[in-house]
């Protein structure tokens, strides 16, 4: 039998961090306002078509320490039902510094997610057809529509748009289990890599790019020409009506998007920022990862949690990830 991966650890790095490994101090607590206390950590987990969903949402060491809410919202949800169900995965980081950036991030989730679930038989057919003109215009537009509700809301609370702002990223996983596309969409920072054969792959799209790896039967312009040019140029050519939704103001922020074909044995990981960026800048996190969760089986929600919350010095603020393991 193969080794079993190593245990959990409390941290990896050339030292322990600043801050205790657990909560400290709660955020303060308003009487009259109690729906608005965000908890510390908040788990998730399905099992749909050929995909196993793990999620998480943790307080930072910082914010634990400061007594601080957690400013990463999460919210998982399932549209539909049998087959042509879609499993939508949002999550969203508020501006730093900001005293409303829970309730931003919290609002941007939910924006998304009343967005996608009224489309979702659409949403659901595009992706099993694989037309990905259709769904990189329609999420572009849903994305800038919700987000273009929370500048509304800070006009309504009378604040700059920069104080109720939020990032957002989604995934939206189909059920069939006869069709393994994945897709990604979202504004802002933070991290979308794939585990393929015991090696990390960050996936991130960049702003300019179409699709990230083509997916077969979208039709898609080689990323170059047998040159060697690359084929992302914006020629700026107005994007036709949406079958989702009206047209929105001008976009404020970069959208990004990604529809690949999951291959069995792949494992993606979405995260915001707290998370990207010890991934990317500690070689040791990104090791220990490799070797949990290379195994045959995804894991259970409390070793997600432990795996997840590994800490590294240097990197204090709130963590929230998705993973999605193919059988």
């Amino acid at each position: 039998l193969p080794p079993l991966p190593p245990d959990p650890l409390d941290y990896v790095g050339n030292g322990p961090p600043t801050y205790a490994p657990e909560p400290t101090a709660l955020p303060p607590a308003d009487p009259d306002d109690l729906d608005d206390l965000v908890a510390d950590t908040v788990l998730d987990g399905a099992h749909y078509g050929a995909c196993t969903l793990r999620a998480v949402s943790l307080r930072g060491d910082s914010a634990r320490y400061r007594g601080e809410p957690r400013r990463d919202s999460l919210l998982t949800a399932r549209f539909g039902t049998g087959d042509h169900a879609l499993v939508l995965v949002a999550m969203a980081t508020g501006a730093r510094a900001t005293p409303n950036a829970h309730r931003a991030a919290a609002e941007a989730c939910h924006w998304i997610g009343r967005a996608v679930g009224r489309s979702h038989p659409r949403l659901a057919e595009d992706i099993r057809a694989a037309r990905r003109g259709d769904l990189k215009s329609g999420l572009h537009r849903l994305t800038d529509r919700s987000l273009g509700k929370l500048r509304a809301s800070a006009a309504e609370q009378g604040i700059e748009p920069e104080e109720y702002a939020a990032t957002l990223r989604c995934l939206l996983l189909p059920a069939d289990p006869e069709c393994r596309t994945r897709v990604f969409f979202g504004v802002g920072g933070g991290g979308l890599f794939r585990l393929r054969d015991g090696e990390w792959q960050d996936i991130e799209p960049r702003v300019t790019d179409a699709t990230g790896e083509p997916v077969v039967g979208f039709g898609s312009l080689p990323a170059e020409t047998p040159e060697g040019d690359r084929l992302t140029m914006d020629l700026g050519i107005t994007t036709p009506p949406s079958p989702y939704d009206p047209s929105p103001d001008p976009p404020r922020e970069l959208f990004r998007f990604r529809a690949s074909v999951a291959r069995p044995g792949d494992t993606l990981l979405m995260c915001t920022g707290g998370l990207a960026d010890p991934l990317r800048g500690e070689p040791e996190l990104a090791a220990h990862l490799t070797a949990r969760w290379s195994g045959s089986e995804p894991p259970g929600l409390a070793t997600f949690l432990a795996d997840t919350q590994v800490r590294v010095k240097g990197y204090a603020d709130d963590r929230t990830a998705a993973g999605v393991w193919e059988a």
